[in-house]
C-alpha cells in the first residue's frame, strides 16, 4: 500500500466534514490540503476501490476534477453559510438594541405580557428581551411602539 494513502487516511482519523469550526484553526475539518492528498492517493492507486482492477484506471481526470470542484463547491456554501448566520445574528442584535425603552407586546407561555424594554441581553450572540424584570426571547415579540 502506498505510503501517501496512509498518510491521507490518517490525517481523516478525526476529521468531521460538517463542523462548523474554523478549518485554519482545527483539525476535526476536512482542509483543500487533506482533500488534495486524498485526491492524489486515490489517483496513485486507481485500484483501491475494488473497480474493476484490469482495466488498470478506475476512474478518469474528468471525474477528479468533478470531484475537486464538489468539494470546493461545498466549501464556497459553508462559508456562505457562515457569512449569513454572522450577518443575521449582527442584524437581529440591532434590532433589539433599538428596542430599549419602547413599549411592547410579548407572548408567553399563551398569555400576552405588555412593559417597557428595560435591557437587552446577549447570550452565544442572541438577543433576548428585559421586561418587567423578566427575560424573553425575540420570537416572543408581537408589537412595539413608542413608551408611553
Amino acid at each position: 500500500m502506498n505510503d501517501s494513502l496512509t498518510d491521507a487516511i490518517a490525517s481523516l482519523s478525526t476529521s468531521t466534514i460538517y463542523n462548523n469550526t474554523d478549518s485554519s484553526s482545527s483539525n476535526s475539518t476536512v482542509s483543500m490540503s487533506d482533500f488534495l492528498k486524498i485526491l492524489s492517493a486515490e489517483m496513485s492507486n486507481p485500484s483501491i476501490d475494488d473497480s474493476d482492477s484490469s482495466s488498470g484506471s478506475s476512474s478518469s481526470s474528468s471525474d477528479y476534477m468533478t470531484q475537486l470542484a464538489q468539494y470546493e463547491s461545498l466549501n464556497t456554501v459553508t462559508e456562505m453559510n457562515k457569512t449569513l448566520t454572522a450577518s443575521v445574528t449582527v442584524q437581529q442584535q440591532q434590532e433589539a438594541l433599538a428596542m430599549l425603552g419602547k413599549k411592547v407586546t410579548l407572548t408567553s407561555s399563551g398569555s400576552q405580557i405588555t412593559g417597557k424594554v428595560d435591557q437587552v441581553k446577549f447570550e452565544n450572540g442572541l438577543a433576548t428581551l428585559v421586561v418587567n424584570g423578566t427575560e424573553y426571547q425575540l420570537s416572543s415579540l408581537n408589537s412595539v411602539s413608542e413608551a408611553d
